[in-house]
């Protein structure tokens, strides 16, 4: 499905068809908590309880939790032993014929359907490494219960594309945006602080499979199953009717385009219609590669434009120009994308291949080195910010590379399902979308962080198949959510995620935003 979603198109008349991946997640309640004892014996010297109702109902639901699965291990740890010490005796030298025969009776009566060749095996020299094996299991489900380092709560919905979305990005040049690229052949850019759709690009005749904004002006670069990259302005126009560049139109005029039989988001079955600027024309098309486009990044300085393809090559291009300036060649498969150094003139592309290349253009003679660490197709790979490269794969693992010894992986992240593209945050979080409709976040040395929840009705239902980090700093972001997903749900999400540090400077902060309002009323002002 993933295959025949990006090149966008299903025969001549190119019509893009719907994948149906995943299905609806089950979701459970708390029980309400055993009633107080009112007694005077267990009132005495007791005070009322501070925490919220919500919360003891939670922790009382844990309880019962750990609880139950302490009991399920206590009595299958019992039988184990029991068995075990009736196999000792069976195989004791002190015993009669006719004990030893009444104790291996009784022993194969215990197995419980175990092979009995099997259970003789377990003798006082490996019963250590039994209970040893009992202990681990043990405290993999106590840590299942370990408090976050972070917490993840659901922010905004953006919703109107009609198929679904695979990729997503974010800018701060003007304002906080969003920008997603879907299988239904265009491409919309939102505002990140209300979910207001404000510009919707049309050029493509194919599925969009990637999207870019530029680091310091307002140009997107989007990346097609029409074999093409385009750039075009996501700024909003303010003068529609005396513009010459490219072909706009009003939330109005779509309006009307769509009576007259136009393509208008969300006229049929009930969905939500995208508002906002229409536009079809870009400024700038590159042509050249010979299979679909799955990735368009803009290597640093925003001169130039990486590209990804189907055809086992990517392209470096002069934006200004609009000229191929190399192919980059030597992938046995497909490529599945293409992504730049924030700051130096590096290049990763990611393969069906299972290998991942990089490439360093800061000489006038660039050098690439290949990486060899997967088992399967290496879906996407990133850069942080300090010295490291992302790569996830097909194979379920993430791994994490240090730029200066590339020779063998820091830190080998093992997951439930196959990886989509991640993306790293600012301060060295990874947020790892999978096929399984979850969205896994992990610092940058393994140690998983968090996930984001699906205890709502606010949450994925299908795959997630792009996640994106704000890039800015906390103080120049001027919006809730600071992490933002999207999916073959038709939907992308935005999600606010906080540390232990921030949620202890927001309850600061509140509790002198409370004392200073006290004091004014106290006042007199």
């Amino acid at each position: 499905l993933k295959i025949w979603e990006m090149s966008g198109r299903s025969g001549p008349g190119g019509t893009a068809a719907t994948a149906s991946v995943g299905g609806m997640a089950g979701s459970g309640g708390a029980s309400a908590p055993p009633p107080r004892d009112m007694s005077r014996k267990h009132r005495r010297g007791s005070r009322e309880s501070v925490l919220p109702p919500a919360c003891k109902n939670h922790l009382n639901s844990l309880f019962k939790e750990i609880e139950k699965e302490f009991t399920h291990l206590y009595l299958e740890n019992a039988r184990l032993k029991e068995q075990i010490q009736n196999m000792e005796k069976g195989l004791g030298g002190g015993n009669t014929a006719s004990e030893r025969d009444r104790d291996r009776d009784k022993g194969e009566e215990d197995t419980d359907g175990f092979d009995i060749n099997v259970i003789k095996s377990f003798t006082k020299k490996n019963f250590p490494k039994t209970r040893h094996k009992l202990k681990a299991q043990t405290s993999k489900i106590v840590s299942s219960f370990k408090t976050s380092a972070v917490t993840c709560t659901f922010v905004r919905e953006f919703k109107g594309h009609r198929d679904g979305i695979w990729d997503v990005d974010v800018s701060n040049v003007n304002s906080p945006c969003l920008g997603t690229g879907s299988a239904d052949r265009t491409a919309a850019v939102w505002a990140a602080d209300t979910g207001k759709c404000i510009l919707r690009y049309l050029g493509h005749q194919g599925s969009v499979n990637s999207i870019k904004f530029h680091p310091s002006q307002d140009l997107v670069v989007t990346g097609s199953g029409d074999s093409t990259a385009h750039i075009w302005k996501s700024g909003a126009y303010s003068d529609t009717g005396s513009h010459t560049g490219p072909r706009i139109q009003s939330s109005e005029e779509s309006a009307e385009s769509s009576d007259d039989g136009g393509d208008n988001f969300g006229s049929a079955g009930g969905d939500v219609v995208m508002r906002g600027l229409q536009v079809w024309t870009p400024l700038v098309v590159l042509s050249g590669h010979q299979g679909v486009v799955v990735s368009a990044d803009w290597l640093a300085g925003g001169e130039q434009i990486v590209t990804a393809s189907w055809d086992r090559t990517a392209n470096l291009w002069d934006v200004g120009s609009q000229t191929l300036l190399h192919s980059l060649v030597g992938h046995d498969m497909e490529l599945t994308g293409a992504a730049c150094h924030p700051t130096n003139r590096l290049v990763v592309t990611s393969s069906k291949d299972t290998t991942f290349r990089l490439w360093d253009f800061r000489d006038s003679i660039h050098s690439v080195s290949v990486f060899q660490g997967h088992t399967d197709s290496v879906s996407c790979a990133a850069f942080s910010r300090s010295e490291h490269i992302v790569s996830g794969s097909d194979d379920r693992t993430v791994k994490v590379w240090d730029l200066r010894n590339m020779r063998a992986p820091l830190t080998n992240i093992q997951l439930d399902s196959q990886v989509n593209k991640l993306a790293v945050s600012p301060n060295g979080m990874i947020a790892i979308p999978q096929d399984n409709r979850h969205v896994s976040i992990f610092d940058i040395s393994g140690g998983k962080v968090s996930r984001l929840p699906r205890d709502s009705r606010k949450c994925h239902m299908r795959m997630v198949s792009s996640v994106a980090w704000s890039t800015a700093d906390h103080e120049s972001w001027r919006c809730e959510a600071n992490l933002f997903s999207a999916g073959f749900d038709r939907l992308a999400l935005g999600w606010r995620v906080k540390s232990k540090e921030e949620q202890q400077a927001g309850a600061s902060g509140s509790a002198a935003t409370k004392t200073r309002i006290k004091d004014q009323h106290q006042g007199g002002y």
